[in-house]
């Protein structure tokens, strides 16, 4: 069977590969994730962007997680998929963005490095949510503020004195259908610090909606203050900037760096697991 040609990118350390007309019915599309996305057999990576033609749009991204299951729409995923359609196109023009979620506009601005460029996304509006299943169980603290919010896909978000003192593996194990964020205050009032363990991925360096559903929580929660309408998420591979709209403090954008890693030609396509 034909080869495929994907390319690897991040968005702060989360890291997904990208292809562009693969040809595969949808199974196999959840295969070839679960396979290049390995990171002992594969290539490595949190998950498969798929880029197909739409007639309204500049392209369609469809998302598979590395353990091969559909998701609707990542922040950092989304950037990294602009980045490569950008390459394809040969411009750094705006781009509109068809996702499960939505349509999503995305700007993108050359910076020093060739291989980075700031990518902004107009993530749409935050949505409260119904508690996710198995939340109640789970036994937290009746006292500790949580948000359940949907940015195109759902997250959990609760604050926590000490990021780093959370054991998020285990945590995260409880409730592996989650995306879930932990959040601290600081280290500046504008900015808040968070570590995320993703449905279908588990602990990702980084995440761009979760940041926006943590900021836009932080907020409300007077956790941290906008400056210039601006909240700063820090996560472990770096930082992302959560922007909120003047007239409706629920649209946000997000900004960060997305950087090009490397092209990966695979000889030919992966057979299913199942065989």
């Amino acid at each position: 069977m034909t080869g495929i040609t994907l390319s690897k990118h991040h968005g702060l350390g989360n890291d997904f590969l990208v292809a562009f007309h693969p040809a595969l019915p949808e199974a196999e599309l959840a295969n070839l994730a679960r396979v290049v996305c390995d990171r002992h057999t594969g290539i490595g990576a949190d998950g498969l962007l798929v880029g197909e033609s739409d007639a309204e749009h500049t392209a369609r991204m469809v998302l598979y997680n590395a353990d091969g299951s559909r998701a609707e729409m990542s922040g950092n995923g989304i950037r990294c998929f602009a980045q490569a359609l950008a390459a394809r196109r040969g411009d750094l023009d705006p781009q509109r963005i068809a996702t499960d979620a939505g349509t999503r506009r995305v700007e993108l601005v050359a910076t020093e490095d060739p291989r980075v460029l700031m990518v902004s996304v107009e993530m749409g509006n935050i949505t409260d949510l119904d508690a996710p299943v198995g939340w109640r169980d789970l036994g937290a603290d009746r006292h500790r503020p949580v948000a359940h919010l949907g940015v195109g896909n759902p997250h959990t978000v609760v604050p926590v004195d000490d990021v780093a003192a959370v054991d998020l593996a285990a945590l995260g194990a409880r409730l592996a259908h989650v995306n879930l964020e932990i959040i601290e205050a600081g280290p500046t009032a504008d900015a808040i610090t968070m570590r995320v363990h993703e449905r279908g991925a588990g602990i990702t360096k980084a995440c761009g909606t979760g940041a926006c559903a943590a900021a836009h929580a932080a907020r409300r929660w007077g956790l941290a203050t906008p400056r210039d309408g601006k909240i700063v998420v820090h996560m472990d591979g770096g930082s992302a900037i959560v922007a909120f709209d003047d007239d409706d403090p629920r649209r946000i954008s997000l900004t960060g760096a997305t950087t090009f890693v490397a092209t990966v030609e695979l000889a030919s396509v992966p057979a299913p697991s199942w065989t």
